[in-house]
């Protein structure tokens, strides 16, 4: 039977053993089209970064809604022990250097074996960490890369545990500006008017890596903010379904709004947004916290 829309199958490229590949060649790819990884819409933020050790970073990529960095080892063929031990070690040196960020390590390779996921195992519950499989096709001849997430983030701890170093309101006033802390005002001002229980008020808690929720002294961070110079970017933990993008179309908050890798929507507000959007927010703010579980 003839297909209406014929099936072509791709033929997989061994980049190790062709000559016209190598990680150079991959490694300046990905610095210019980080997308092709399929982590989000990253920045190149450093390239092949010199490390206290010695060796070199492949690739540092960023999240700048977010505050969240990629620390990236890159290698053709299949994952291997020393690209492994690379990976956590310039993870580990750009983590105590930069301990406002978050960081998360990342390996690529074109195939991520059965022994490289064991040895995981053993720590992927203490390191934020990401493996990609990356492999070239050719269909048609033209070719193209095909990245499969083979291990992604261990969902680790509860917002009821330690969030990390503290900060206050003046930190933020300084590390962003006053409008954007006037829009966490104005967004913890909705979460009470709209869920407010017998717990209590919500109140900002001022961390160093973003400000969160807290009542009567527990984190509850069914909503977060991460302030910037000329905007607010808002987290909500809420379900990636048709209903929640649908609100978003409908509402005319797609444009400014994404889901991340942390399993939140971003929402990027500017000043006066909140006034303009009060309903979808108020009811995106009604459903992070009925589907929150602290």
């Amino acid at each position: 039977m003839t297909s209406e829309f014929p099936i072509v199958a791709p033929s997989v490229i061994d980049m190790k053993d062709d000559p016209r590949f190598n990680e150079r060649w991959l490694h300046d790819l990905l610095a210019e089209r980080p997308s092709l990884l399929g982590l989000g819409d990253l920045k190149a933020r450093d390239y092949e970064r010199r490390q206290p050790s010695g060796g070199r970073l492949d690739l540092l990529l960023e999240d700048r809604d977010t505050s969240t960095w990629y620390e990236v080892e890159i290698q053709l063929g299949a994952t291997d022990e020393s690209h492994i031990i690379r990976m956590i070690e310039y993870w580990d040196i750009e983590r105590k250097r930069y301990q406002e960020i978050e960081h998360i390590a990342v390996i690529v390779a074109e195939r991520v074996t059965s022994r490289f996921l064991n040895v995981i195992q053993l720590f992927n519950d203490t390191i934020p960490l990401i493996a990609i499989q990356l492999q070239l096709v050719k269909v048609n001849g033209s070719h193209t890369l095909i990245a499969s997430r083979i291990v992604d983030l261990f969902e680790r701890g509860t917002d009821e545990e330690d969030e990390g170093p503290l900060a206050n309101r003046a930190y933020w006033k300084e590390q962003a500006s006053p409008t954007t802390l006037e829009t966490v005002d104005i967004m913890v001002k909705y979460a009470n008017e709209i869920v407010s229980d017998s717990g209590g008020p919500y109140q900002p808690k001022y961390n160093l890596r973003d400000i969160g929720l807290s009542q009567g002294g527990r984190a509850r961070n069914f909503m977060s903010f991460r302030p910037q110079k000329g905007h607010l970017v808002v987290r909500m933990k809420v379900k990636q379904d048709d209903q929640t993008q649908q609100l978003l179309k409908e509402s005319g908050l797609a444009p400014m709004s994404s889901y991340k890798t942390d399993g939140r929507y971003h929402i990027s507000l500017r000043p006066g947004d909140p006034e303009t959007y009060k309903e979808s927010l108020g009811n995106l703010i009604r459903r992070a916290h009925e589907q929150y579980r602290p």
